[in-house]
């Protein structure tokens, strides 16, 4: 394994975009300016917010790292989520219930949901409103804690922790501005956060590769890194509900759907564990079509057997809005978890900075 973990197809910089990425960069510093001198607001509320988010477009994990501070927090604390529900066919303000459509609030609140009915879910694109909303609606009042998902370049909400994500196979310092690369704003926004999580690492990792990444990033001494690598739970088949890990299920032959933002990993991972894989990939937040679930079972009828058809939790909650879903496809689905673990052994030094902080903010504001 090389000791520079920024190599690789994963990293693609469109080079004749670079005069626009100046101009785009030119206009998201001057935001940026307005808001650190104070001539755009950024407003605090007296109540713990957490957001997660990244700098860069597509999937770094926010999903499962969101996920795992809901399962952190809310055994001990009433839990709200917030999304601005990215696709959704609402505008608004919406606080979900388990009988709302996921074409309302869009497929990564509706996962949600279905996973978590016990905590608050709720979109809107203006994240003051939603938060406000939260706290005062008679419904929701009692909400304890609120994570802002995907909230980092929403400046106009100051969040109590903010967490930033940066994938481990294009770190925000190795990528370049909009249009050119993937970075919404320059990688000096990197400052704002409380936290920044290196994300899909892979489990092997020697001590020469931390050291890299964390020289890259030149993190200020407030700032605190960790090191998350990829979890996979029991595989789910769509049909049964039975239960296999993916070693049980080694001998077959796959053809993995993933309409996420960076199935790379996924795909790595996958054609470890498995005798054959052939893939299809969707754009993010992909809305499945007919002439989509055609082309799957075309894909489908050339795989020999046995054969099953691997996808993500989000993409299932796609597929299963689709009508005529054919049974024979339906019955080969296997739906994979994905999770995340902490590196280092500093899990519990993680949890300790949060609940911490959740604790401290709940007790001050019943002080003030």
């Amino acid at each position: 394994m090389t000791d520079n973990p920024m190599e690789g197809e994963l990293i693609r910089k469109n080079l004749w975009l670079v005069p626009f990425a100046w101009i785009y960069g030119w206009l998201t510093a001057i935001r940026n300016r307005l808001f650190d001198w104070g001539i755009l607001e950024s407003k605090r509320y007296g109540i713990p917010i957490i957001s997660v988010g990244n700098i860069t477009v597509g999937g770094t994990g926010k999903t499962p790292h969101i996920e795992y501070l809901i399962r952190l927090l809310s055994p001990r604390y009433k839990v709200a989520v917030l999304s601005r529900g990215y696709k959704r066919k609402s505008k608004g303000y919406v606080l979900a219930t388990e009988d709302t459509p996921m074409e309302i609030i869009g497929d990564e609140p509706w996962q949600m949901v279905q996973k978590f009915p016990h905590i608050y879910i709720a979109v809107d694109a203006n994240r003051r409103n939603g938060i406000e909303r939260l706290m005062n609606d008679p419904e929701t009042s009692d909400v304890q804690v609120i994570l802002l998902d995907d909230a980092f370049q929403h400046r106009y909400v100051s969040p109590g922790r903010n967490i930033l994500l940066t994938d481990y196979h294009r770190l925000i310092t190795q990528d370049t501005l909009l249009p050119a690369g993937r970075l919404r704003e320059s990688a000096q926004g990197k400052e704002r956060a409380n936290m920044v999580i290196v994300t899909k690492c892979p489990e092997d990792m020697s001590p020469m590769q931390y050291r890299i990444i964390a020289e890259a990033l030149q993190l200020r001494p407030y700032q605190h890194l960790f090191f998350s690598t990829v979890r996979y739970g029991k595989m789910v088949n769509l049909l049964t509900h039975k239960m296999h890990s993916m070693a049980e299920m080694s001998k077959c032959n796959v053809l993995l759907i993933t309409g996420i933002g960076c199935p790379k990993q996924m795909d790595m991972d996958i054609r470890k564990r498995f005798a054959s894989v052939k893939n299809l990939d969707f754009r993010d937040h992909h809305y499945y079509t007919q002439a989509d679930i055609q082309s799957i079972a075309r894909e489908l009828d050339n795989i020999p057997e046995p054969k099953i058809i691997i996808t993500t939790e989000k993409d299932t909650t796609r597929l299963m809005t689709m009508d005529n879903l054919p049974e024979d496809i339906i019955r080969h689905i296997w739906v994979l978890p994905i999770g995340i673990q902490f590196m280092q052994e500093r899990e519990r030094m993680f949890n300790d900075k949060i609940t911490g902080y959740v604790q401290k903010n709940l007790r001050d504001s019943r002080m003030a």
